[in-house]
């Protein structure tokens, strides 16, 4: 039987003002902790919030402590390497009922050079939306950067965005140097590189409170806007029951979805990487070496490199994101 095993984490709740209440109805995070849940927080290497395991005998250490002692076993000896005890991925549930901030993160040469940290590319996996709910990602098609210039001054870069419909099912892929934003009405799952640099370049021309005005980061930005990302982003993906279907892959993380009534089996020798399982519908089983942990809508985990074969057994039908990162290792 081997040592390791499926890893789950205790979630983390962040309070937001634009949060809301379906994180903790429909997707199982909770009643107990803030009241406007803007984001869950399922699986981070953050220094100051390192994702606790919460199953298992491995249950209260942190990510950081597991890849210390168990290094490739867990995330795979190339991406130890390259990332050595940090978790080069950060999992989160977002919930917005209000528009977020028109934003943009910067790539990983300009990170490296400001913040002596990763850049952040991203996507979101769109779970729930009410009618007319809407992403800002990338400018219209030939906005310049002295338009751009121009509308930061007069306050009205909402002109100068593309603008696209979200609906359940709907991904939207973000590299760094996209701007974009999460209108009202949504929850989502969003993958990204792990980095919490984040440019605020528009905020709607809210007021503050009075106590806390929100800052905007329009100089730094500058440097940091692709201005060749703009135009149409949406992917959509109509799911083919029990066959798996890529939605992003890059050189950051590759995500799939899969949609099953029956058990799936699944062997990972191809790639020398860890897998995260995001369930967004049902409840199923992953099974290895004898032994099976039980999954449920809204749950995360961690399926450490060494665990090469899995089945995935339905107990009704699911839903679920499958992420890793296409290691140097791997076999095409």
């Amino acid at each position: 039987m081997s040592e390791l095993y499926p890893l789950k984490f205790e979630t983390v709740l962040k309070e937001k003002v634009w949060g809301g209440n379906s994180l903790a109805s429909k997707f199982n995070k909770g009643t107990a902790g803030p009241q406007h849940i803007g984001e869950s927080w399922e699986l981070s290497a953050m220094a100051d919030n390192q994702s606790v395991i919460s199953n298992g005998f491995l249950a209260g250490n942190n990510i950081e402590e597991l890849i210390e002692v168990y290094m490739g076993d867990i995330t795979g000896d190339s991406i130890y390497e390259k990332f050595g005890n940090e978790f080069p991925l950060l999992i989160k549930f977002i919930e917005a009922q209000e528009d977020l901030s028109v934003q943009v993160h910067p790539d990983n040469k300009l990170s490296k050079k400001r913040h002596n940290a990763y850049g952040k590319t991203e996507m979101w996996y769109i779970l729930e939306s009410k009618k007319g709910s809407k992403i800002y990602t990338g400018f219209r098609e030939g906005v310049t950067k002295e338009q751009y210039e121009e509308a930061v001054r007069d306050g009205k870069i909402e002109g100068l965005l593309n603008v696209e419909t979200a609906d359940p099912g709907d991904t939207f892929f973000t590299p760094a140097g996209r701007v974009h934003a999460i209108g009202s009405g949504i929850v989502l799952v969003e993958i990204q590189q792990t980095s919490d640099i984040t440019y605020r370049i528009f905020d709607w021309n809210r007021k503050g409170s009075g106590k806390e005005k929100r800052e905007l980061h329009t100089e730094l930005a500058l440097d940091a806007i692709d201005f060749k990302q703009a135009g149409k982003s949406k992917i959509r993906i109509e799911p083919v029951m029990n066959k798996t279907e890529n939605l992003v892959n890059c050189e950051f993380f590759n995500t799939n979805i899969l949609c099953f009534n029956k058990a799936i089996d699944k062997e990972y020798y191809f790639n020398d990487s860890f897998v995260v399982y995001i369930c967004t519908e049902g409840e199923f089983l992953i099974c290895w070496d004898n032994n099976s942990e039980k999954v449920k809508k809204g749950e995360t985990v961690l399926l450490p490199s060494m665990i090469k074969e899995v089945t995935l057994k339905p107990l009704n039908e699911s839903k679920v994101l499958e992420i890793y990162i296409i290691s140097e290792n791997s076999v095409n």
